[in-house]
């Protein structure tokens, strides 16, 4: 699976730090996010959707086409 996160931050030009201290978390929790190893609560998917100028369809829907 592409990684949306990873792709809208990479748009952005943000490394994970940068997008970690926007958001108020460390770049490893960024980092899992990213792998798909740690799931968010609802407040830090807010956090970096608001961020990253994206919804949260944008960045956690799954496509159903994508399998």
């Amino acid at each position: 699976m592409i990684n949306k996160i990873k792709i809208a931050r990479m748009e952005k030009k943000l490394t994970q730090a940068e997008l970690a201290k926007q958001i108020g978390a460390t770049r490893q929790t960024i980092g899992l996010i990213e792998k798909g190893e740690y799931n968010p609560s609802l407040q830090l998917c807010i956090a970096i959707a608001k961020s990253l100028g994206k919804t949260l369809d944008d960045l956690f829907w799954e496509d159903e086409t994508n399998d």
